[in-house]
């Protein structure tokens, strides 16, 4: 649910303040600097004044940084107890100038912005609440009392807001295509599960975000599957588990797997549930895309069993019996595979989320013995991975001349249809065209000839080559 939060300590100073400026401005006459926001579908002019910069607040709801929030889970906390400590404020100001994947590095897009400040002002004015807090220019704001400056050019919403419609807002305002730095995609992914919270359709969120019904299932999909992934990856004492942040760089892997797995589970939902977690393992290790293309549902048992060490080899848990209330029979469980599969990914996820965490929440030597896993896992995935690379390649080598020939034919077959147009018109060019066919009987021939080598029985379509050619010879 979307939360309500206090007014700042300086709440009632800043309410002041912005009512005296903003009664300055529509008396002194001539044109206003106005900006028009959209709430809710419904668009609204509001005044820009002039503010210090001391006086504005940093917004604790803001969707830019919501899901790096629990880089550091301590300050995290303080923030949601006291939004507008020094503490929270400082923080806040940490994460707006942070990497969305990795806050640990400082962002080169903030470093962009703020120099762009620096060379030429600010151009566009903030969005501010009546009581001081900052809606939309949150980044800007950082950036400004970097640089020194003292005071910021700011539109005031109406006092009447709630939290709800400074939320709706700020999230018009980021969804414009001229925004100058985009939500990461975590983050947006959350705003799109808040605004599913507060009851909209699928349908206004998909035209909300200006995507298609499909793509918002889709997000909302791998969403709910990195919640799960995270659920699963805490350590049995609590100390440790992965964060949304940790899946903030693999946006594109993501929407592959989700393609994949959708596409085998028409088939077989157990096996399409095994290539959900062998991808998301892979996925937690760090491979490339191209790499995790290589990973279906056979992966395990053709590639990945055999190079498994014997510490990851046995992590997976028999296969399960299911009791059926009031019968007092037991029924099959999930296939062994998906067994072994769903047992592995968890191991992987509890060991990643112990070597990325903070040295305070978990000790120094759980942390090697962890990342030596991880180490002894990614080994065992790209041994894997590599043998799956040459059988595609092979594979595809096997393929590659049917594929051209096929390609071949559909030109031909367009070749007729423009052919009859070229008649019907009286434009065709007969020379050209004689040409082109004699180019044909060439290459037939030679096609006919590396056909013919080592098949000892040919089939219809290379029996019937083998003669056209023989017959063009004579």
């Amino acid at each position: 649910m979307l939360r309500e939060f206090p007014p700042p300590p300086r709440a009632a100073e800043n309410s002041m303040l912005i009512k005296k400026r903003l009664a300055e401005v529509r008396n002194a006459g001539g044109t206003r600097e106005t900006v028009t926001v959209d709430w809710n579908g419904q668009l609204l002019s509001v005044e820009v004044i002039d503010l210090p910069l001391a006086s504005l607040y940093y917004n604790p709801a803001t969707h830019r940084v919501r899901a790096q929030r629990s880089h550091d889970p301590v300050r995290d906390k303080t923030l949601n107890k006291d939004p507008y400590s020094d503490e929270s404020q400082d923080y806040l100001k940490f994460l707006l100038q942070a990497e969305p994947k990795d806050p640990r590095r400082r962002d080169t897009d903030f470093d962009a912005l703020r120099q762009s400040l620096k060379d030429f002002g600010q151009s566009d004015p903030g969005l501010i609440t009546h009581q001081g807090v900052l809606v939309n220019g949150n980044t800007r704001a950082a950036a400004l009392r970097e640089l020194g400056v003292q005071s910021m050019r700011v539109a005031v919403l109406p006092e009447s807001f709630t939290w709800a419609d400074i939320n709706a807002v700020e999230l018009s305002l980021q969804l414009r295509k001229d925004h100058r730095r985009a939500y990461s995609y975590i983050n947006r992914l959350l705003a799109m599960e808040e605004q599913a919270a507060l009851g909209k359709t699928p349908e206004a969120i998909a035209k909300e975000f200006r995507i298609q019904r499909a793509t918002y299932e889709q997000e909302k999909w791998i969403l709910a599957a990195i919640r799960e992934q995270i659920k699963r990856s805490k350590s049995a004492d609590g100390r440790a588990a992965l964060r949304l942040i940790d899946f903030e760089d693999h946006q594109e892997k993501l929407k592959e797997l989700h393609r994949a797995h959708q596409n085998a589970q028409a088939d077989d939902p157990d096996r399409a549930d095994v290539l959900k977690e062998i991808r998301m393992a892979a996925i937690v290790l760090g491979f490339a895309k191209t790499a995790v293309r290589h990973i279906d549902e056979s992966f395990p048992e053709t590639y990945l069993n055999s190079t498994l060490p014997g510490e990851l080899s046995d992590v997976a848990a028999e296969q399960e019996a299911v009791a059926v209330p009031g019968l007092g029979i037991s029924i099959p469980g999930e296939s062994a595979g998906l067994t072994a599969a769903r047992a592995l990914n968890k191991h992987i996820l509890r060991a990643k989320a112990v070597a990325v965490a903070a040295a305070s929440d978990v000790p120094e030597a759980e942390k090697r013995s962890a990342q030596g896993l991880i180490d002894k896992a990614q080994e065992a995935f790209q041994s894997a991975l590599d043998t799956a690379e040459g059988d595609a390649k092979v594979r595809k080598r096997k393929q590659q001349a049917p594929a051209r020939l096929a390609e071949a034919c559909r030109d031909i077959d367009q070749c007729v249809v423009d052919l009859v147009r070229a008649r019907a018109s009286q434009t065709l060019d007969e020379e050209a065209f004689d040409e082109a066919v004699v180019e044909l009987r060439h290459s037939i021939q030679k096609l006919a000839r590396q056909a013919g080598r080592g098949i000892p029985h040919p089939g219809d379509g290379v029996a019937w080559l083998l003669e056209a050619a023989s017959l063009e010879g004579k």
